[in-house]
């Protein structure tokens, strides 16, 4: 006998639910120790149920007996290294540090007062067979503030410069809708807002149009006196 067809599915939402012994102190320990929001309390005072969120995902805290065997939780995030910091400084037990796995994810593992494993991590995008290739010299020179951003992006991302600009080249390459893909997460699209003040740039991402080095703008003052 066959079975029925499966119908299309759809599923907005996954709720992960942990019970714990003491929801509002697990709520502290997930709001102020981990980085997570409160989304709601439920069942009375003091709460029997809490939902916390980490961006959009969000789990359920239930008041019960812990039980963490066999169960782990994953979260992809934006930058895992800047959340372990954030975990790590406020004392989290940390079980594994950040590490890049062979299958496209940089994550660490922390435990919850429970007994709960908590692995967070970002993508890195280095499945798949290596790409053998031959680098050249090319002769470029960049303006002075948008030079030092590089550098120091190149650094955060922890990759080399020649890496961060092949990145960047082969993802504007790329369409995407209506623009271009873009090699950078919101949490590296933050910081590189954050450079962008560090090193005083103050123009759009248009101006290369515009762009007029001092000594030729000297030069042709020079010439046309």
């Amino acid at each position: 006998m066959s079975n029925p067809t499966t119908p299309h599915i759809d599923c907005e939402r996954h709720h992960t639910t942990l019970f714990v012994s003491d929801v509002p102190a697990a709520v502290d320990f997930y709001t102020n120790k981990l980085g997570f929001s409160l989304g709601f309390t439920w069942g009375g005072d003091p709460p029997t149920m809490a939902g916390v969120n980490l961006g959009e995902v969000q789990i359920f805290l239930n008041q019960g007996t812990p039980n963490p065997e066999g169960c782990v939780l994953h979260f992809v995030v934006g930058d895992a290294d800047e959340l372990y910091e954030f975990q790590r400084a406020n004392g989290v037990e940390i079980v594994t540090p950040p590490e890049d796995m062979p299958y496209g994810v940089r994550s660490y593992t922390v435990r919850d007062p429970g007994g709960y494993l908590l692995d967070f991590g970002h993508y890195i995008y280095n499945v798949g067979a290596p790409v053998m290739i031959e680098r050249v010299d090319v002769p470029v020179r960049l303006e002075k503030r948008l030079a030092a951003l590089l550098y120091d992006l190149a650094e955060h991302k922890r990759m080399s410069l020649s890496s961060c600009l092949e990145e960047i080249l082969l993802h504007t390459s790329e369409p995407l809708g209506d623009g271009v893909a873009s090699p950078h997460t919101k949490s590296q699209l933050r910081y590189i807002q954050s450079l962008k003040a560090k090193h005083g740039i103050d123009y759009d991402c248009h101006a290369s149009y515009r762009f007029v080095e001092e000594e030729t703008q000297g030069a042709h003052a020079k010439k046309s006196g």
